[in-house]
């Protein structure tokens, strides 16, 4: 009988002759990978393993364009020489990517979404890499950095828009779990000025509607959430102008027993992803209510809309709730 890595964990877990601890849980990553976590936010356990985490300073932007679409160049946020240096084009629109918990800039959301990118056009695609703050055993030190980490991707947009008079109108932001937030924030800092910030099923644990810190409707000009393991890793109330339910929103076929949600939490990513390049595209019907959609049903309620893609729905009257079938691999996408 052969077992997962995850199971042979759970297993040796489960043999251990000192007991775990009540308030540590395994959970997957952004990238798949197994950690025993601390699962209680205000326990002080390992709390010297704690990484120190300054956003000004931890945070790196890695700048790739057609010109260097493998080797990164790196920006700093108070430097514009850092800029001028670069490939940065200020006639291309620019996409930054945000990971989440335990990512960092290896993370495959960005390597995956900005190839996309580069198949339809130029573009200055920036990965933002705050691995130094989201790699940490303790969940709820990283949920409590997504305003730090808007609060840099903001001055990073204003030293850009500084040093190359790169219009706001041509700036979008993605970002995925608790970098859908971190995004969320980062247009608040701008005062919704960012022309389309994407939420890529935005964290859910420890989030709340009407805190500070959580992605709303206003961050930036239009705001879309693709929620794909709503309820478990994904938050589940709309927290967008326009949002999509893939699938019904709480697993994705192709999982299979998809027990910590992983799967389902990292097929939004990949589903944007395809999104942008896809000549089938991902549309969606617009559902009557959100209650609606959790109960599996999905009654025409408007105009139909397309999931992602570029150039986003903004300008296109774009709002409510929306449904979309997918293949259970790649390619997603079913038109």
């Amino acid at each position: 009988m052969k077992f997962s890595v995850a199971a042979c964990l759970l297993l040796a877990i489960g043999a251990h002759s000192t007991p775990i601890d009540h308030r540590r849980s395994l959970v997957f990553d952004a990238n798949g990978n197994l950690h025993l976590v601390n699962a209680d936010p205000y326990s002080t356990v390992n709390a010297e393993l704690e990484p120190l985490f300054t956003a000004e300073t931890d945070i790196v932007f890695r700048l790739f364009t057609r010109s260097n679409p493998v080797h990164a160049q790196i920006l700093q946020w108070n430097d514009a020489a850092s800029i001028h240096n670069s490939n940065f084009n200020p006639a291309h629109p620019t996409r930054f990517t945000i990971h989440g918990w335990n990512g960092d800039g290896s993370s495959g959301l960005h390597s995956n979404i900005r190839s996309h990118y580069f198949t339809v056009g130029e573009f200055n695609t920036i990965s933002v890499d705050w691995g130094v703050g989201a790699q940490t055993i303790n969940y709820i030190t990283a949920r409590n950095r997504v305003d730090a980490v808007g609060d840099v991707v903001s001055r990073m947009i204003n030293t850009l828009v500084s040093a190359t008079g790169i219009s706001r109108n041509s700036i979008s932001i993605i970002g995925h779990s608790l970098g859908a937030h971190a995004a969320g924030n980062a247009g608040k800092y701008q005062a919704g000025q960012m022309h389309t910030i994407v939420g890529l099923d935005p964290a859910g644990p420890l989030f709340s509607l009407g805190q500070s810190d959580i992605m709303t409707p206003g961050d930036a000009q239009y705001v879309e959430a693709v929620f794909s393991n709503a309820g478990t890793l994904g938050f589940d109330l709309p927290l967008g102008d326009a949002n999509f339910y893939p699938n019904g929103g709480r697993s994705q076929p192709g999982c299979g027993i998809d027990i910590a949600g992983n799967c389902a939490h990292s097929r939004s990513h990949e589903l944007f992803a395809e999104s942008i390049s896809s000549t089938v595209g991902f549309r969606a019907t617009r559902c009557a209510s959100h209650d609606e959609v959790l109960s599996g049903g999905c009654t025409s309620s408007g105009p139909d809309a397309r999931m992602g893609g570029e150039p986003s729905n903004h300008g296109r009257g774009v709002n409510g709730i929306f449904r979309f079938s997918t293949n259970s691999a790649a390619p997603f996408a079913q038109g």
